[in-house]
């Protein structure tokens, strides 16, 4: 490896300073140009070309970490590169600041290695996106992986839920996990372990498995599936309700939040906290006068021209897996599985009738059935609780279940999208958000889970601002009392894992409430605790400002933002944490207005403060190469580290979540675009988009846990099409059960039914067909073109804005040139101006359109000043 380095400028002046990390700087000279250099500096006074010879000792180029790094660290565009990655072959060559590295031997000038790099013909991966056909729902399902994933059944609001599946591995149905949302069902007949009931439908395993579900319409939290034995269809149809009383909104009691908090998963309660609420939880799991019940019923069809049998097998109740059952109890006179202590835990019922056996062949002549009930309360009943029980109808129940979660919808804005992959999971995603967004009606505190997690006050902002968007204000408000509701003293907010991010995006989330709700008095009723708040963050940062963090955080918070033990200078953290009081400052504006200024002024500082750490760090973070023969910096998730953590720059042990980017891609900088810091067109946020697309996706979309990647924003913020459709797509098809459309928490698993990614879909999916900038509205900004073909309809009622509800229709009518849309706006706080992109499936620009202008580059309509009500007709 040669030791000697050239450093082109297209243009100087240029001045400034040479930093060698794990090497020492042996020698430097300018060699074209005017001007000299003098120990660890240099200075360019002439306007040309400016070529700085550098050379190197004690230098470490071999693989590894720790490599020798050479930071040009110049007033403007500072930049830093390893020395090993440095060659005549493939220059480090950065447009935007006007620089190419390369060995000494090479006599090209600037333009001539910039015009042979580009002369390659090779593109970013941006713009090889953009250089195919958008991506769609059926290209992105034919590569991605495919999970299957259980399914909760509950009532929402109540943590009594039940967790159903069919048992993959083996391949036929089935098992039910009773659990108070995170915390499993235990019993004293288990000697207080957690079990899962198990049941067989079919002959067995075999060579081959044929089952498929789907939710009741699509979306509705009844599950139905059909395990296909030649031909024998066993047909499963799966709810949960009530015991006594069919489901319905004046039944529906939910759970005390106090209770419900210390089932969920890594809560932060003390054991003595929980000792103080014993009785509380004694009452709320073990006491209810009403428990709920999990009903499935299975049709054994005969699809044949002979008789033949089905097999069913009852539940057996283990702690230990499907093949340990434990010693149980089975009444055929009854249909009852009971433990030794004559508690019932199941009841079977064949053809309305008591199932005479546990295990059982039933012949089933053609075009017959079968009819195999199976009704599992959640606690384990008397007998005379579990007699009245099985006397229950079941289509009784299960229309006023159907009934119940039709109702539930009917009160969210209403969005019919021509696409029923996706207009499926925004109903389906709404009811999965609600099942575990748990709470006492009708007006108790909520919890807005995240799978099996406590709410955290980052993971939680989605769902809570997508209740907001579709208008469930209340929900979204008790939701956002449960943070209020376990605030310090101090005001700091933390539910979950030591997390120590969870302020700053409560009080986003609050801010988002307000700009929906424009709700004063109850931003009266809160403003001791929104201050605190912002107090206990300002205190925070004024902790951190030392001198001798200048360079390296000065003004930032310091702290641990997700599961690893990383307690440093943050850039989510501090984004959202800025953005929190921004908003604070925004809801007090009307209120208390000298001390809304006071907050903004000190948000303003803060953020100020953000950028520069910032723009600091780039500079010391190694240059990387992109695709189309281009180098941009790298981005570190912090101010203490020199660049991406998967570089390895200065060592460490970062492979985490099943990715060594992990901590860069998913809880770094690209939080600094939502939380307001950056803006999404400027130049830092493209060098911070570019380094992550390269590094840290694939199909632009995010590497393990990809919902909390936020370059999904940014692709819509700046009108990136192609981009955010080809994250939208790849990322849902990848992580979701693409029958019952439950996410998973990461590609390979770990959380069920994970509502803080489901959130981020739904919001995605908002942005699509609505986005504020400022008072600016644009609608169907994100939209597949193929979403306008002809004779498609696109319409949304009532969806909320900042600018109050908002409906539109948009009919296409292509074949005959026209595509048409209407508006409404419910209030007067209209946006100064709405933005309507009409994208022609064949990607045809209008020859003519109503409004004020037309944009052919975005395929958009500007209409200012619009009215309440407006119509748009875009002719092609």
């Amino acid at each position: 490896m040669n030791n000697r380095i050239q450093v082109i400028w297209e243009n100087g002046p240029v001045e400034g300073a040479i930093e060698v990390a794990n090497g020492r700087l042996a020698s430097a000279g300018i060699a074209n140009g005017q001007g000299k250099a003098w120990e660890q500096s240099f200075c360019a006074s002439s306007a040309g070309e400016v070529r700085l010879g550098l050379e190197f000792d004690e230098v470490r180029v071999a693989q590894g970490a720790r490599a020798t790094r050479v930071t040009l660290n110049t007033k403007c565009n500072p930049f830093t590169f390893f020395l090993r990655d440095v060659s005549r072959e493939f220059p480090i060559f950065i447009p935007e600041y006007g620089v190419v590295v390369t060995s000494p031997d090479d006599m090209r000038n600037y333009a001539e290695i910039a015009d042979s790099i580009r002369g390659k013909g090779i593109v970013s991966q941006l713009a090889a996106i953009d250089n195919e056909p958008e991506e769609s729902y059926e290209n992105a399902c034919r590569e991605n992986r495919d999970l299957v994933c259980p399914t909760w059944l509950g009532l929402g609001r109540d943590m009594r839920i039940f967790e159903v599946n069919y048992q993959s591995k083996i391949g036929y149905w089935g098992y039910v996990q009773p659990r108070y949302h995170s915390t499993l069902q235990n019993v004293p007949e288990t000697q207080d372990k957690s079990y899962a009931l198990y049941f067989v439908i079919g002959p067995g395993a075999s060579c081959r498995r044929r089952i498929t579900r789907r939710l009741e319409e699509g979306v509705l939290p009844i599950l139905r599936s059909t395990q296909s034995e030649d031909e024998i269809e066993y047909r499963l149809t799966a709810f949960a309700t009530l015991e006594t009383r069919t489901l319905s909104e004046e039944n529906l009691r939910g759970s005390e939040w106090a209770a419900c908090y210390p089932n969920t998963g890594d809560n932060m309660l003390s054991a003595e906290e929980k000792e103080k609420i014993r009785d509380l939880l004694d009452r709320e799991m073990r006491g209810r006068e009403e428990e709920t019940v999990c009903r499935i019923r299975i049709e054994a069809v005969n699809t044949g021209r002979v008789p033949r049998y089905a097999w069913f097998r009852g539940l057996r109740a283990s702690t230990d897996g499907v093949w340990r059952p434990m010693a149980s109890n089975y009444d055929g006179g009854r249909g009852f599985t009971q433990f030794s202590s004559g508690r019932i835990f199941g009841i079977h019922l064949l053809n309305g009738k008591s199932a005479p056996d546990l295990e059982m062949a039933v012949l089933v002549r053609p075009s017959e059935k079968a009819v195999y009930d199976i009704l599992i309360p959640h606690q384990p009943l008397a007998q005379d609780r579990a007699e009245k029980l099985a006397r229950q109808d079941f289509d009784l129940h299960l229309d006023a279940c159907r009934r119940f979660w039709r109702d539930r919808l009917k009160k969210a804005a209403a969005i019919s999208i021509p696409e029923p992959a996706v207009d499926e999971r925004i109903k389906a995603g709404l009811l999965h958000c609600d099942l575990v967004a748990l709470g006492k009606e009708p007006d108790g505190s909520g919890l807005a889970t995240v799978g099996w997690y406590s709410p955290i006050g980052s993971e939680s902002s989605p769902i809570i601002q997508f209740f907001d968007s579709i208008g469930w204000h209340g929900l979204a408000e008790r939701s956002l009392n449960f943070f209020l509701d376990r605030q310090r003293d101090d005001g700091f907010i933390q539910n979950y894992g030591g997390y120590q991010l969870e302020t700053g995006p409560a009080l986003w989330s609050m801010g988002e409430h307000y700009r929906y709700t424009r709700d004063l008095e109850w931003v009266r009723r809160i403003q001791p605790k929104l201050l605190k708040a912002c107090d206990y963050l300002f205190a925070w940062r004024q902790r951190n400002k030392k001198p001798e963090l200048r360079g390296q955080g000065y003004g930032l918070l310091d702290g641990k933002v997700a599961d690893p033990e990383d307690f440093f200078h943050s850039f989510m953290l501090n984004g959202l944490s800025y953005l929190g009081i921004k908003r604070v400052a925004e809801m007090l504006s009307q209120i208390d207005p000298d001390r809304s200024k006071q907050l903004a002024a000190e948000a303003e500082e803060f953020r100020k403060d953000i950028r520069t750490a910032f723009q600091e760090s780039i500079g010391r973070s190694p240059a990387i190469p992109l695709s189309d023969g281009t180098w941009c910096p790298s981005v570190p998730p912090w101010t203490e580290y020199p660049g991406s953590l998967a570089l390895f720059a200065d060592g460490g042990d970062w492979f985490t979540h099943g990715a060594f980017g992990a901590r860069d891609s998913l809880i770094g900088a690209l939080y600094l675009v939502i939380s307001e810091v950056l803006d999404p067109r400027e130049p830092a946020t493209d060098i911070l988009l570019k380094s992550h697309q390269q590094l840290f996706t694939v199909k632009n979309a995010g590497l393990s846990q990809p919902y909390y990647c936020r370059h999904d924003y940014i692709h819509l913020a700046r009108g990136e099409v192609k981009p955010f459709l080809k994250t939208y797509y790849n990322q849902f098809t990848s992580l979701q059960d693409r029958q019952t459309y439950t996410f998973w928490e990461v590609y390979f698993g770990a959380s069920q039914h994970k509502t803080h990614e489901e959130g981020w879909f739904l919001m995605q999916t908002r942005w699509m067909l609505l986005m504020e900038e400022g008072m600016t509205l644009h609608a169907l900004r994100g939209i597949p073109r193929a979403w306008m073909g002809d004779g498609k309809r696109l319409s949304f009622d009532g969806l909320r804005t900042y600018f109050g509800p908002v409906s539109l229709e948009v009919r296409s009518r292509v074949g005959d040139g026209v595509i048409e849309a209407r508006w409404t706006f419910a209030e007067d706080r209209r946006p100064d101006r709405l933005i309507l992109r009409l994208p022609h499936p064949d990607s045809l620009r209008a020859t003519s359109a109503s409004g004020d202008l037309y944009d052919p580059d975005t395929e958009s309509i500007i209409v200012n000043s619009p009215g309440r009500e407006g119509k748009i007709v875009a002719r092609f």
